[in-house]
């Protein structure tokens, strides 16, 4: 049976953002490999999980659905394997494709929720919701007549999500106003902001990326050329880029990004079970910073894609990484359609591995400079990652495995160790012998 391989993932956790790359059409067998049990023992087996469902559909307390009885096993079958294989129903099908592609449908607001009603974070410049006025802290309490009372956030994001050139009516509330106010918005295009950007004094460049979706790239390059235009010729010291607590997004989108701070060299390679499987991703001509120093942030919340750049800029010894260890999910997840209406399943197909020849699986990119925040004590239970080597079924990593570490950061930039020790190596403030980093130091073994 002939099946279209779409997507090959790398994700934190189990619904957490995902790393993805276009692979090539793959044929799936029914039958056995020939170093697998033989066929005998396996329809053996297959009989008897048949006879389990024949006994529970006839003699269960209660009429069972026969569609979650599947489902159910096929979950069971595949969260056996590790963390991070499973199935996705339809609905959760669409839901990943809608993240990963970055765009959708919708308002244009960052939302939250509060008090069992939705919060408004900020609108989003030049979207639906800021040309009708919608303010940060106002309270969304209907949605077309409807109470968001009850609902899961989920639940009311997906309500004011929708097709194009689409109406909702939504009733806020807001401080200061005694009666609610009813604000009737035309859905458009809104694309996610994965990259966002500020000017740290008048010398150094921040960018932090907070996901890898199909945006991600080409928002870094705009990024790049708006700031260097308004940094003062001569004047920039090098760039900051900020990969904490971000849990990955699409692996073609953590290549290209590599890329654009590289002139040559592998960025990473993928090895399945089998050797022809073994893929080389490498960078082309052109480093968009034009050679300047580059400083990268992580931390225990740095996953998958972004331990791939992390570890690919590390390597080339083209960026001194700064933080704590990063999470350490280093397996690469195929997604593979099950036919229209079918869902998906997540299946883990592969490792991949830094430049260097690293497997980052349940040990994470360690930095260069270590720095811890300080952290309140009412947040110090809360402030690590556990990582990958705490999952439980986890894939194996090569060598000793290290547990996760600190993933906080502060929210108010001036509190921020990591981020003050970056623009101090940067303004020559302090020194370090990880930076700059020597690429004369970079030993990249042939693979």
């Amino acid at each position: 049976m002939m099946r279209k391989t779409i997507l090959v993932l790398l994700g934190a956790v189990v619904g957490a953002a995902l790393t993805l790359v276009v692979s090539q059409p793959r044929v799936i067998l029914a039958g056995m490999s020939a170093n697998a049990a033989g066929p005998a023992d396996t329809y053996r087996q297959l009989n008897l999980f048949g006879d389990v469902f024949e006994r529970v559909r006839a003699d269960y307390v209660e009429k069972p659905d026969d569609s979650k009885l599947i489902e159910s096993a096929i979950n069971g079958m595949l969260a056996g394997l590790d963390p991070h294989s499973s199935f996705m129903d339809a609905k959760n099908f669409k839901d990943m494709q809608v993240q990963t592609r970055g765009e959708f449908g919708g308002l244009g607001i960052e939302v939250t929720m509060e008090d069992g009603l939705v919060k408004v974070v900020a609108p989003i410049d030049d979207t639906p919701a800021a040309k009708a006025g919608i303010l940060a802290n106002d309270i969304i309490t209907h949605l077309d007549d409807e109470s968001v009372q009850g609902l899961t956030l989920n639940q009311a994001v997906e309500k004011m999500r929708g097709p194009i050139n689409t109406k909702i009516r939504l009733r806020i509330m807001r401080k200061g106003q005694t009666k609610p106010t009813e604000v009737t918005i035309i859905r458009e295009l809104i694309r996610v902001r994965a990259v966002r950007s500020r000017i740290d004094g008048d010398d150094i460049a921040y960018i932090r990326v907070t996901q890898f979706n199909e945006q991600t790239t080409e928002n870094l390059k705009k990024t790049i050329a708006d700031l260097s235009t308004q940094i003062t010729e001569g004047k920039l010291r090098g760039y900051i880029l900020d990969l904490r607590n971000n849990p990955g997004g699409l692996l073609d989108q953590a290549i290209s990004v590599s890329d654009i701070f590289l002139e040559k060299g592998e960025i990473v390679s993928t090895r399945g079970r089998n050797a022809e499987e073994t893929q080389r991703f490498n960078a082309k001509a052109g480093d968009l910073t034009k050679g300047r120093h580059i400083i990268v942030l992580i931390n225990g919340g740095s996953a998958s894609a972004s331990e791939i750049v992390a570890g690919a800029l590390q390597d080339h010894k083209r960026a001194t990484v700064i933080g704590t260890r990063s999470f350490g999910k280093g397996s690469v997840q195929t997604i593979i359609p099950l036919g229209s209406g079918n869902g998906a399943l997540r299946l883990t197909t592969a490792r991949y591995y830094t430049p260097s020849g690293r497997s980052i699986q349940a040990k994470g990119i360690a930095p260069d400079i270590e720095v811890l925040q300080d952290v309140p004590e009412e947040l110090k239970a809360r402030a690590d990652s556990k990582g990958e080597s705490s999952l439980r079924g986890h894939l194996k990593g090569d060598g000793e495995e290290q547990t996760g570490s600190q993933s906080y950061i502060p929210p108010d930039p001036k509190d921020d160790k990591a981020l003050k020790m970056a623009a101090d190596l940067l303004r020559g403030a302090v020194t370090n012998s990880a930076f700059p980093p020597s690429p004369k130091r970079a030993a990249l073994p042939q693979q």
